[in-house]
């Protein structure tokens, strides 16, 4: 990217201080213009195209995320619930252990 921004610099330098009128050296420049410009504009494209990419990628990633912590989630709680039960019981039976 510095050196596309450093051939057009060069090449607006050199336009405008072309007091000449139109010659092959200007010519030239222009050329070089247009094909950094070309490039640029590839540059973009593919930049562009590597981002939804990328995003795309993401989200799937963070959907992925998503269901896992879900179902994390959903087994935590029934951990919860047995652990629950079984204090349940333990305390039903020590209920039943101080009236003997």
């Amino acid at each position: 990217m510095k050196k596309l921004l450093a051939i057009l610099a060069v090449a607006g330098f050199m336009t405008s201080c072309n007091n000449s009128g139109e010659t092959s050296a200007t010519t030239a420049v222009d050329s070089t213009v247009k094909a950094a410009d070309s490039t640029a504009k590839q540059a973009v494209s593919s930049a562009d195209s590597t981002i939804k990419a990328a995003a795309d990628t993401m989200k799937a990633t963070a959907d992925t995320m998503k269901a896992a912590v879900k179902e994390g989630a959903e087994k935590m709680k029934e951990g919860a619930e047995k652990m629950k039960e079984g204090a349940d019981k333990m305390a039903d039976k020590a209920k039943e252990a101080v009236k003997h």
